[in-house]
């Protein structure tokens, strides 16, 4: 196996492609024949897979500031409903789960960044 300053440029770019378009896509390009494409034709897949990058990214983050809104709002509910303070509405909402305790799971599961409940506790 090479390391990275052992690859050509064009195998830098199909790698760099590859890894990329799962970060964007969420599946790997296997279909892609790297073989038979030119640098610049990499390039210009890299540069297209950029703006797609753009998007997606704006978009998970749009979704995600909306998963927090609709969990801070439940969290606020269940404190109305008599939780008496934030740290008993979280662990009623988690009992209420299917997370079984693991905040992580539960962030998944409720479309929080991974993190969530360090970062607000």
């Amino acid at each position: 196996m090479k390391s990275w300053e052992e690859l050509s440029r064009k195998e830098q770019l199909a790698a760099t492609h590859y890894d990329f378009y799962k970060d964007v896509h969420g599946i790997r390009p296997r279909w892609m024949n790297y073989d038979a494409m030119t640098e610049q034709e990499l390039e210009q897949e890299l540069d297209s897979l950029s703006k797609q990058a753009e998007v997606v990214f704006a978009e998970e983050e749009q979704m995600q500031k909306e998963c927090i809104a609709k969990f801070e709002q439940h969290v606020t509910n269940t404190i109305c409903m008599g939780a008496k303070d934030r740290a008993t509405a979280l662990r009623w909402i988690m009992d209420a789960s299917q997370a079984d305790g693991d905040w992580e799971y539960f962030c998944y599961l409720n479309g929080l960044p991974y993190g969530y409940f360090k970062e607000a506790a």
